[in-house]
């Protein structure tokens, strides 16, 4: 599982700093979640609903084979 949140932020013209002002956690939340999909659960929905997107779409899920 991979973030895809740099992709939603490109193509919606955000920065990491406006999305963190927009979901109310520090930047370097985002940050961190970016690089390695991990992250305090509450700040992962604060992310999903300053972007108006499910908690899923935050997410590409590489299926096993």
């Amino acid at each position: 599982m991979t973030p895809k949140l740099s992709t939603i932020l490109k193509e919606r013209g955000l920065t990491q700093t406006e999305l963190a002002t927009a979901a109310g956690i520090p930047q370097a939340a985002i940050s961190r979640f970016d690089r390695s999909s991990q992250g305090a659960y509450a700040n992962i929905i604060a992310i999903a609903r300053a972007l108006g997107v499910a908690v899923e779409d935050l997410f590409e899920i590489e299926e096993e084979a």
